[in-house]
């Protein structure tokens, strides 16, 4: 959850470790810290809240050191206080330490450190390992000395970690280590940089290695050495990244999340160019589907059964997903949230697919549920055929390394801290899944596949014209609801999950209390919120299911409700049931998802820019949760 980087090289550290934390400041923004060794002692500098508050602490400090570490904390273990920042130190100011994570058993460490005459200045859990490997550190200050040291300190931590260290010792080097938590080091010239995201280590170089759990390594000027946690040494080579520094940079946008927003035109035609044959229709005399989806398409054959695992955003997207593979591939389909299903599993089905659903790719919950499910699937006698697929926008992250395969969403770098483009993205993902199953089990004529693709193509432009045409008006209905407490959203079939997304995007920037609901269910009990400082938020598109919704409108319109519409429909009907109406351009109801979703997060963001909110860095919330 939280953001950690370290440097050295031949420039000064702490501007190089400031600018790091800035482009990791989406992981954690409770409190920041850096340690840095010059002339052979420690220096460490805290603060408390968002990151200016160390910037300015550092910049009236002369410190000229090549060699450091910095930490931006989203609080796990003990308040968001200075005195809990990181980095931490050991008692005799030798040795910091950053880290991602959880020590879980970090108490009885501590009990066992308190005995040993070590004191103690925070209540986190990452302070026990400063002095674990105090406590390990061999008098003989060898070549090896600290990274010994840190090998059997970590061999004493259970948990999920990523944690750098620098020592006054050995000023010249970092030992990194990394267990269930993402860690990644860029090759520079004649320098090296450590951090969570290489969203740190863009602006420095495009080429760099991921460590893999049970992996530590050693930076020196010189090179970095990459060991396992019995230190033995690895062979390992570096990648190149197709990033470039304007990827993590706002570009004139006075937010990431409305850059991130008016990105989906282009995040949706990625998508389109990776997995749909351009040159495919019902007339090609070859037999071969329309859907390019590689390793994904062959995994998912002779599959009965599919089981979602997600969180949050991509929970949303993953009831969307259910929705396709049910009605257009007919397989019968479930979404669990990973948090739950890691400790109440569904009973096991033969043929069943499961897919980890993750925009980073390295969200805690997912990632040990889909662990639980493969371990439990291990040694089966009779044929289970367990599959595990995964969706997500990083493919360097370690969802990869666990699943069968993944989708590459392609929504490049998100750091808003509310995802917009990468939900699309996975919906995306869905829609190619779904396709692709639906043409294997003919579940779908071709011709309807053939109109299903048409609409696909034209989703870049229909979403450019709701940004253009509906903007400014979203922008100055806003302007309504800065006082409102309480808003509700409904939809029904594919539409009731951005229902869902539409209350999750207000609530999680703006602060607002918002639900969503099956607009069916309205009358079973959330109508009794209604009066007329409630605005109810109807998701209207052309399909089935119309018609009910505007009579469950209309329920809402008889208490007095505010009524917003996003419909694809203007008559007179229309207008004489909503207060607003956000009009989106006329789309299949089965992708409507994709356009319906794009007003909902402009209303979110229009309303907390409005109230004066921190948008991309929302109270209490953090970008890729890594932790239970």
């Amino acid at each position: 959850m939280c953001g950690i980087i370290g440097y050295i090289g031949t420039q000064t550290a702490s501007e190089i470790l400031i600018g790091g934390l800035e482009r990791l400041e989406y992981r954690g923004y409770d409190s920041a810290g850096i340690a840095t060794v010059f002339e052979g002692n420690m220096f460490c500098t805290k603060a408390k809240g968002k990151l200016y508050n160390l910037r300015e602490k550092i910049e009236r400090e002369s410190n000229f050191s090549k060699v450091g570490i910095g930490h931006t904390r989203w609080a796990t273990h003990g308040k968001p206080e200075e005195y809990n920042a990181h980095p931490h130190i050991n008692n005799k100011k030798q040795i910091a330490v950053v880290q991602n994570g959880i020590i879980e058993n970090h108490q009885e460490l501590r009990e066992q450190l308190i005995d040993d005459g070590y004191t103690f200045t925070s209540e986190t859990d990452t302070e026990v390992i400063p002095h674990l490997i105090a406590k390990h550190m061999s008098k003989d200050t060898g070549y090896n000395g600290l990274l010994e040291a840190v090998k059997k300190a970590i061999s004493c931590l259970n948990g999920s970690f990523a944690i750098a260290v620098i020592c006054a010792d050995f000023p010249d080097e970092i030992i990194v280590a990394r267990n269930q938590a993402p860690l990644i080091i860029g090759f520079g010239q004649g320098e090296f940089v450590c951090a969570s995201d290489v969203t740190a280590v863009v602006p420095h170089t495009n080429t760099v290695l991921s460590l893999e759990n049970g992996e530590i390594a050693r930076l020196t000027p010189l090179g970095v050495e990459v060991y396992n946690f019995e230190l033995q040494r690895l062979k390992k080579l570096p990648r190149t990244l197709d990033w470039n520094l304007g990827t993590v940079e706002k570009q004139g946008f006075r937010h990431f999340m409305l850059k991130e927003i008016y990105e989906q035109p282009s995040v949706v035609r990625s998508c389109l160019e990776n997995y749909l044959d351009s040159s495919w229709s019902i007339d090609s005399i070859e037999a071969r589907s329309p859907i390019t989806l590689g390793a994904a398409a062959e995994l998912c054959s002779d599959v009965d059964y599919i089981q979602i695992v997600a969180c949050g955003t991509s929970w949303n997207a993953s009831l969307v997903g259910k929705h396709l593979l049910e009605q257009l591939a007919g397989i019968p389909t479930m979404v669990q949230y990973a948090s739950e299903f890691r400790y109440f599993p569904s009973p096991m089905l033969a043929n069943t697919l499961t897919i980890g659903v993750t925009q980073s790719g390295e969200t805690a919950d997912t990632l040990a549920a889909l662990e639980m499910e493969k371990q439990r699937r291990m040694g089966l006698e009779f044929p289970y055929n367990a599959k595990i697929l995964g969706i997500t926008n990083r493919p360097e992250s370690t969802l990869t390394h666990m699943v069968d395969c993944i989708i590459n969403t392609h929504a490049g770098v998100e750091i808003g801290v509310a995802a917009t483009k990468s939900f699309v993205a996975q919906l995306m993902g869905f829609y190619f899944l779904a396709l692709e199953l639906a043409y294997r089990r003919k579940t779908l004529s071709l011709e309807k596949i053939e109109i299903l693709i048409k609409g696909l193509r034209k989703l870049p432009n229909q979403i450019e014209i709701i940004l253009e045409k509906q903007g400014e008006q979203i922008q100055e209905l806003s302007h309504n609801f800065c006082d409102t407490q309480d808003f509700i959203f409904l939809g029904r079939g594919i539409n009731f999950p951005i229902a869902l997304e539409g209350a999750l995007k207000l609530k999680e920037i703006s602060y607002i209390h918002a639900e969503g609901y099956p607009a069916g269910e309205m009358k079973h009990g959330p109508i009794a919120l209604l009066d007329a400082k409630v605005p109810v938020v109807a998701i209207t598109m052309p399909g089935v299911a119309h018609e009910k919704v505007l009579s469950n409108a209309q329920e809402a319109r008889a208490r007095d409700a505010h009524l917003i519409g996003v419909t694809s429909i203007d008559n007179a009907e229309s207008r004489t049931i909503f207060n607003d109406l956000l009009f989106v351009p006329e789309i299949d109801e089965i992708l409507s998802p994709i356009i319906s979703v794009i007003p909902l997060q402009l209303l979110a963001y229009h309303i907390a820019a409005k109230r004066g909110l921190d948008v991309d860095q929302p109270r209490n919330l953090a970008k890729s949760v890594t932790v239970e």
